[in-house]
């Protein structure tokens, strides 16, 4: 789903790492002062993206914002900013041995949810301007 996902130019810049390490997994729960709760998932998924040889590097991140987002739904998951931070993303990149080039966006951690929450309803009529 991740890989169907639209991007500038068709340049696709993603790449995805799938940890099921548990001692990775652990590291990538302390990359960041939110990523306490990947510590007890059973995977984790870190998209990454390159810049070099994109038609619209500026984009890249967009890009992977819209790949995780087809990644994310339907998944017991939640999302963990990691990028546009320098010290995240070099973090998270360590603990994967990313090669030069190749940037950290995200932690995906999924597993099983722990209970069912009914679905928020967030639509907001007042914010939709007809011309």
């Amino acid at each position: 789903a991740a890989m169907q996902a639209p991007s500038a130019g068709n340049q696709q810049p993603w790449e995805f790492y799938v940890v099921t390490d548990k001692e990775k997994i652990k590291a990538l729960s302390e990359s960041n002062p939110y990523a306490g709760c990947a510590a007890g998932a059973p995977v984790v998924i870190v998209p990454c993206y390159k810049t070099e040889g994109a038609r619209f590097p500026m984009y890249c991140e967009i890009d992977l914002s819209i790949a995780t987002e087809n990644l994310w739904l339907g998944l017991g998951a939640v999302w963990i900013g990691t990028a546009p931070l320098k010290d995240r993303m070099e973090k998270v990149e360590a603990v994967l041995g990313n090669p030069d080039g190749l940037h950290a966006f995200a932690l995906v951690p999924v597993g099983y949810p722990a209970e069912t929450k009914e679905q928020q309803d967030r639509f907001d009529e007042s914010r939709i301007h007809y011309l």
